[in-house]
């Protein structure tokens, strides 16, 4: 296996942005589910093939999503938020298979900017380790190996 020196600074930072504008998309399509229920409602109804959901049903998967978000936002269990993260993503990325037939299509070619920002979760969770900065398991960490005696 071979390795590579980059500066622990450039990657902390990188990873953290990659994150930071991960959130901002997902947390979008959080908000979305409180501000715009029909608006859910109607794409799980055209790209999953769920049947119209109510008002209550786009709060609760907003929840649920909402908490997931913030957990990979924050740094909290990243091996379990950065993957569901990444599923929670994959399906919107692959539901929409018929709008990667027709790009030329207005605005099908709009859907391929998914790839991109899957590929950014994959990076975050092989990288989880690294990516500290701001990040609420490397505080934890920091705070173990301070109580930790000398020598351990």
């Amino acid at each position: 296996m071979q390795t590579v020196a980059v500066p622990k600074a450039a990657l902390t930072r990188s990873l953290f942005g990659l994150r930071l504008g991960v959130g901002l998309v997902l947390g979008m399509w959080v908000l979305n589910k409180f501000v715009n229920p029909a608006g859910t409602s109607g794409v799980l109804q055209h790209y999953y093939g769920s049947p119209e959901i109510g008002v209550a049903v786009s709060y609760a998967l907003g929840t649920v999503q909402g908490m997931i978000v913030l957990a990979f936002l924050i740094g909290s269990r990243k091996r379990v938020a950065t993957a569901l993260v990444f599923l929670m993503h994959l399906a919107s990325t692959l539901a929409p298979v018929a709008n990667y037939l027709d790009p030329w299509t207005v605005p099908n070619l709009l859907f391929y900017a998914a790839w991109p920002m899957l590929a950014a979760i994959a990076a975050l969770y092989l990288l989880r380790d690294y990516d500290t900065l701001f990040s609420m398991e490397a505080g934890m960490e920091a705070k173990l190996d301070a109580l930790r005696p000398a020598g351990d």
